[in-house]
């Protein structure tokens, strides 16, 4: 029910971000989906891709600082209102999302998300019928 994020550490000064793109470039490994959080002297990108365990070890063997972690993925109609509707439904179940970003992918919406209870946000997937990707099934829609 859920799927593998690389966040890596990324500093903030010139050619750091490149180092990271050049390395899954090489590995010829596609992003699909990535975001930057950042600070003054920093920043953590966070990707979705199409080899993410395949990623991890590339970087990691390269010397950048990555984890990798697991967070929800939901695929949503690209409908007005559709991602709101996803939202409140795991704030009506009193849950809290840590972070969260979207993308279009095959002309659906996909909400990427981690929350601060995995064990309910599972629930919540399956009592509302919310149509969740799995991550075999980023090959088939790539």
């Amino acid at each position: 029910m859920t799927i593998n994020q690389l966040s890596i550490f990324i500093e903030n000064r010139s050619g750091t971000l490149v180092k990271v793109l050049d390395l899954l470039k090489q590995s010829n490994i596609q992003i699909i989906a990535s975001t930057i959080a950042d600070t003054a002297e920093y920043g953590i990108y966070r990707i979705i891709c199409s080899e993410p365990s395949r990623a991890y070890e590339e970087l990691k063997n390269a010397g950048v600082a990555v984890a990798l972690s697991k967070v929800f993925a939901i695929q949503l109609d690209n409908e007005p209102g559709r991602a709101a509707d996803a939202v409140k439904t795991f704030s009506d179940a009193g849950l809290g999302i840590t972070y969260l970003y979207s993308f279009l992918l095959a002309g659906k919406g996909i909400l990427i998300f981690r929350t601060d209870d995995t064990d309910k946000a599972k629930e919540v997937i399956k009592s509302n019928g919310l149509n969740y990707i799995c991550e075999k099934d980023f090959a088939s829609i790539i």
